[in-house]
């Protein structure tokens, strides 16, 4: 069982910078897929970013790429989304996802457990 609390969002100026911190318990964080997706109201759960278990390999949605980063810190058992020139259209609530010896890549079924999110708000 693995449990994921997010934070670090928050209400930000477009151009604006956030950094998301996706906390997990557990000691095997290492062996965990982790992806960022994102729900903005009265759409679809989107892929934002992801990293594969092995940490070799980094994925992100066109609208990341140049913009967002991800990384993880197996110390902390902890992943970061940092997101810069922060647009109108990222807002939305955030969410962390694992996935045992996952890809990291968009595939929802490729994570087995969700946190609660956390919500970002970009001002125009």
């Amino acid at each position: 069982q693995l449990q994921l609390v997010e934070s670090g969002g928050g209400l930000v100026q477009a151009g604006g910078s956030l950094r998301l911190s996706c906390a997990a318990s557990g000691r095997t964080f290492n062996m965990y897929g982790m992806g960022w997706f994102r729900q903005a109201p009265g759409k679809e759960r989107e892929f934002v970013s992801g990293i594969k278990w092995s940490g070799t390999t980094t994925y992100y949605a066109d609208s990341a790429k140049g913009r967002f980063t991800i990384s993880r810190d197996i110390t902390k058992s902890t992943v970061y989304l940092q997101m810069s020139s922060l647009k109108s259209e990222d807002t939305a609530v955030y969410y962390c996802a694992a996935g045992w010896m996952g890809s990291g890549n968009y595939e929802l079924d490729n994570y087995e457990y969700w946190g609660p999110g956390t919500q970002v708000t970009v001002s125009s």
